[in-house]
């Protein structure tokens, strides 16, 4: 990543819960330093204080599967693959860059159940769900969950040196090229039982018959693969993640909107038309993160290129408060116009990173307007933790956690904005 110099010997604040707007007549240098000093604050004393204090489950092991929106505990409640998988992920980060060891504590639970519970030992990789005590409850293996636990076990990996857990990693990684990959048309599919045979079952949209892909688990297949490349650099593995970069270039970056496009039939037939502006401008930063780790110039900078015109595609969501809408169907015209923890998140770091590749300013004033929208909606400032969306009307809803509600696309923005600054 290229790095952001800051000029800043005698400019700074004092982060706390009272946090100011950030105002766009800063410099560049002086909004950096203040956007990192405010998601700092937020990441230690907001995201990860209330879900190491809330999330932990004394009585069953493990974490609780899910908080109301009146921040109360549901103790019966299931136990996603998803979150506790992005509980290990979100976790192990934070300890890899702050060396905090409250966060490793954290992690380290969250390691230690996966494997011993999550994990399927007779047909290899995890459980999507299981009960309040830990039981198996939904044997299936999606591939976007099976993703985020290469995501999490990979994490650790990196944070910690444990080889157990990258052998986890390496272990499902191995089952999605045996078993998940489309050895016809590339890609890979979506759902399986329990012993890997495929399922038509559904987690992701509301899909046609023939929807055999998405968008949404590719990406997060590049995004697992990418970050078991950081601890596990082989040959093979760097032709898995430099295939995956090129599923995006080729298949699922719509060539005259660079919208991204979200379902497609088994050869890579597009059945969509939804934009999804949070996932554009996801993609535009994580896909340059995969190609840069397998340090090829050409690539990287085809897919710099790529990146800009995916994030302006994004640019289409943002309304005039900063915020970014969650999609538009462009066959109806119907917009979604709800506002989501993680697309605000995601804005942040998208135009940061745009900002860096380019150095238009426009683009950190996006990220900016962003992050000025989540500290005036999206933090609850009471209770702690962000609340899940806000209404058009700017009402907060839905619940603090559950599996798919979590502390990793918040948590993430605020590590992505710490490393950026500190380089």
């Amino acid at each position: 990543m290229k790095k952001i110099l800051l000029l800043l010997a005698a400019f700074s604040i004092s982060a706390g819960n009272a946090i100011c707007q950030i105002s766009l007549q800063l410099t560049p240098e002086q909004k950096l330093q203040q956007l990192k000093e405010q998601v700092s604050d937020n990441l230690t004393n907001n995201i990860l204080s209330y879900w190491s204090a809330k999330m932990p489950d004394d009585v069953n092991g493990g974490f609780y599967g899910r908080i109301d929106r009146n921040n109360q505990v549901i103790p019966d409640a299931a136990k996603g693959g998803i979150l506790n998988a992005r509980i290990l992920w979100t976790y192990s980060a934070a300890y890899r860059v702050t060396k905090n060891p409250v966060y490793l504590s954290i992690a380290t639970r969250a390691k230690d159940y996966i494997l011993s519970n999550f994990i399927d030992r007779e047909y290899g990789g995890a459980y999507m769900m299981l009960n309040a005590k830990g039981e198996p409850q939904d044997t299936r293996k999606h591939t976007y969950t099976q993703a985020f636990f290469i995501y999490g076990l990979s994490e650790y990996a990196r944070a910690t040196g444990d080889k157990e857990a990258l052998k986890a990693a390496k272990s499902i990684f191995k089952l999605f090229e045996k078993k998940v990959l489309d050895k016809e048309s590339n890609g890979y599919f979506e759902v399986f039982s329990r012993d890997w045979q495929r399922s038509r079952d559904r987690l992701i949209g509301e899909k046609t018959p023939a929807d055999e892909k998405t968008m949404n688990t590719s990406l997060h297949v590049m995004e697992a693969y990418a970050n078991l490349y950081r601890v596990w650099s082989s040959k093979r593995m760097a032709e898995r993640l430099e295939n995956m970069v090129n599923i995006f270039l080729d298949h699922i970056i719509d060539k005259n909107t660079f919208h991204l496009i979200c379902f497609f039939e088994r050869n890579w037939n597009g059945t969509s038309q939804i934009d999804s502006y949070g996932h554009d401008i996801e993609c535009s930063w994580l896909l340059l993160e995969a190609a840069s780790l397998l340090k090829k110039p050409e690539l990287i900078n085809k897919v710099k290129q790529v990146s800009i015109k995916i994030a302006d595609a994004a640019s289409e969501g943002i309304l005039s408060d900063g915020s970014m809408l969650t999609e538009k169907d462009r066959a109806t015209g119907h917009i979604r116009a709800t506002r989501s923890w993680w697309e605000q998140a995601e804005s942040v770091v998208g135009y940061t990173n745009a900002f860096e590749l380019t150095g238009n300013e426009n683009y950190l004033n996006k990220a900016i307007n962003a992050w000025n929208f989540i500290d005036k909606y999206m933090i609850d400032k009471v209770n702690g933790a962000w609340f899940t969306s806000v209404s058009a009307d700017g009402v907060p809803g839905g619940d603090k956690a559950g599996n798919w509600i979590c502390p990793y696309h918040n948590g993430r923005m605020c590590m992505e904005i710490i490393e950026r600054v500190e380089e």
